[in-house]
């Protein structure tokens, strides 16, 4: 990888964070660190961000959710998903339209991997996929 390796993370893998998931909590927030820190610069897909807003509102509240989308905003960079994202992902052969749309979102942010638990959800890979901590022991 390049001297900052680039890398966009699938929302599973921030939801390991701020759900304090175990036994993924560790390795995820390590990664988040690592972009935080400036390490590693870290995309998040635009969808996963209404996603993940929708997941916390229902959970927590409106203002919880802005509260951790502006704080997540200042330092991971998000990966615009637009009418070409959608129609590439179309034509991957994936089980999940998300997954697909995850992909194509990380070739055109030119991302060295994608990082993910659900590794086999993204076959054919058009780029590496890597669990959080086997990412890390990359770096």
């Amino acid at each position: 990888m390049a001297n900052k390796p680039v890398v966009l993370i699938d929302l599973n893998v921030l939801l390991d964070v701020l759900q304090k998931r175990e036994p993924f909590y560790e390795t995820s927030a390590s990664l988040l660190a690592a972009v935080e820190t400036g390490r590693v610069q870290g995309y998040v897909a635009a969808h996963s961000l209404t996603t993940l807003f929708y997941l916390i509102q229902k959970g927590k509240s409106s203002a919880e959710a802005r509260a951790t989308i502006t704080n997540l905003l200042q330092f991971i960079k998000v990966a615009p998903v637009d009418q070409s994202t959608l129609e590439q992902a179309l034509n991957l052969d994936f089980k999940d339209y998300e997954d697909a749309v995850q992909m194509i979102s990380a070739v055109q942010c030119k991302a060295d991997c994608l990082v993910t638990r659900n590794t086999k959800d993204y076959q054919p890979a058009l780029l590496p996929v890597m669990q959080p901590v086997d990412f890390l022991g990359s770096l």
